[in-house]
């Protein structure tokens, strides 16, 4: 029986406003809690370089718990994983709300970090459940939210402290992420298919191994100097358990990242535009809200309140959402592949305007509306991009892995971020000037290789043939048990 009678078959259930619902929550919580940092700093006690493991900490355990997820979904059950992955955010959102001090704060935003689990079993789900022809459309709703949730929670912040105090932060996104799970348990059908195979344990430590040993020395260099033994020890490390891991998915039945996917040229190149892009965004959600924040008296800053940095930054969000609407028709006339670009090249003008200017308010308007731009293309565009490049039974496995590798480099952006702002500091214990002038040049220059990218990705970017043809070991199984049993939506494509 086809996924189409099916549908007409059975009642319809309102899986997309869940999946919806579940995705916004997560990507709001990703930059609730980076404008009030300075806060918590104070209120726990702690040092900046320390507070910004709030969110360090919470991209790294996304990065891992992403994969490891959703291959747990295909094995399990997405629905049943989806449930999971939002009641163990609500858990972690609910120790961070209740912390005494920053180590507690960090185990509940690592706890957090399974929330990254959702985006890519929301498009596994979309592939199940979504008539073939709405796949794209559907996915690329999804992955634009994560721009849009990211754009919301830097803006609404100010709000929620002023009002409530930044506890509020955690217990607000909790009642929203409870409401989800409650919706998904009752709404999620069952997943139609099951794939077989062993799960990896050994990627998925070796995944968390190398990312530690990457992201800790980026993190903690400016303190023990880029040439101490330490930092470089930790770098060789992470470059020998990176290669280890690369070798052990290549040759998994079931890996958590398929590698021979990754050789494809249009989402290898899509995927290292999404890592750039997320060392740039997510290294200027976090800091530029501090920036905003310092007293004219250190001599650059704007003095602004957690709500006035909200609203600098308000820009953003308005052109990110604009430019994610309008993208995906122009996407069609002018091409995926020129969008991207001038997406690219839109984020680069922006990171320009933040390391010159730091005087006035209407440049950090501008920068912002600039910014909101081309985020919003380029991320409506790679979804698009990676639906186009893969078969249709990979449409959510490619979807997450390009959401995931985002988040790995988000983590690298804040670290890079946290070690350069740091390593410069006033007397007065405030970062100097110059901290973010470099920082944001390194963002910039992350920016300016994300477009580099963007121009090696391949003008015709549909999926070949031989490579539909080819299934994945574990693929094949499926179909083929799906042709016999009669699975909707496997057996009859």
């Amino acid at each position: 029986m086809s996924r189409q009678n099916r549908n007409i078959r059975t009642k319809p259930r309102p899986i997309l406003p869940v999946l919806i619902l579940a995705a916004f929550s997560f990507s709001v919580i990703q930059s609730l809690v980076a404008p009030v940092l300075p806060e918590i700093q104070r209120e726990l006690h702690t040092t900046q370089s320390t507070v910004t493991w709030i969110i360090t900490a919470y991209l790294l355990s996304a990065s891992i718990f992403t994969p490891i997820l959703g291959r747990l979904g295909d094995r399990v059950g997405k629905d049943k994983v989806l449930f999971v992955a939002l009641i163990a955010l609500a858990v972690g959102l609910a120790i961070s709300a209740i912390a005494p001090n920053i180590g507690i704060m960090l185990v509940g935003r690592v706890v957090q970090g399974f929330g990254g689990g959702i985006f890519p079993l929301a498009f596994g789900i979309v592939r199940d459940e979504v008539p073939r022809e709405r796949v794209a459309g559907t996915v690329g709703i999804l992955a634009s939210l994560l721009a849009v949730g990211l754009g919301l929670g830097a803006v609404l912040a100010g709000p929620i402290v002023d009002v409530l105090d930044s506890r509020a932060l955690f217990w607000l996104p909790m009642i929203l992420v409870v409401t989800a799970a409650v919706a998904s348990y009752f709404v999620i059908p069952p997943s139609p298919t099951r794939s077989p195979g062993q799960f990896s344990w050994a990627a998925s430590v070796l995944l968390g191994a190398w990312l530690i040993l990457l992201l800790v020395p980026l993190s903690e260099a400016s303190a023990w100097g880029w040439g101490s033994a330490r930092v470089l020890g930790m770098f060789i490390a992470a470059g020998v358990l990176a290669v280890a891991w690369i070798v052990v998915e290549a040759k998994a039945t079931s890996p958590l990242i398929d590698m021979r996917m990754m050789r494809i040229p249009a989402v290898w190149t899509t995927n290292l535009v999404s890592l750039l892009f997320g060392v740039a965004m997510y290294g200027m959600i976090g800091f530029l809200p501090a920036f905003l924040q310092t007293p004219p008296a250190a001599g650059y800053g704007f003095g602004a309140s957690i709500t006035e940095a909200g609203l600098l930054m308000l820009p953003m969000s308005v052109t990110m959402f604009g430019s994610g609407v309008v993208t995906p028709p122009l996407s069609h006339r002018v091409g995926a592949k020129k969008v991207l670009v001038v997406g690219t090249v839109i984020t680069l003008a922006s990171f320009v305007i933040l390391v010159l200017a730091h005087t006035r308010e209407w440049e950090i308007l501008l920068a912002m509306a600039i910014l909101g731009v081309g985020f919003g293309a380029a991320f409506a565009t790679m979804s698009n991009v990676i639906v186009a490049a893969v078969p249709p039974h990979q449409t959510g496995v490619a979807n997450g892995m390009n959401t995931n590798i985002r988040s790995i480099g988000g983590a690298i952006g804040a670290a890079v971020m946290a070690s350069v702002v740091s390593a410069h500091a006033l007397p007065s214990g405030l970062p100097a000037e110059k901290g973010y002038t470099y920082g944001f040049t390194a963002l910039g220059i992350a920016t300016a290789g994300a477009a580099l990218a963007a121009f090696l990705v391949p003008r015709n970017h549909q999926h070949a043939d031989e490579h539909e043809a080819q299934p994945t070991i574990l693929e094949e199984e499926a179909y083929a048990e799906a042709a016999v049993i009669g699975v909707p939506g496997l057996g009859d494509e």
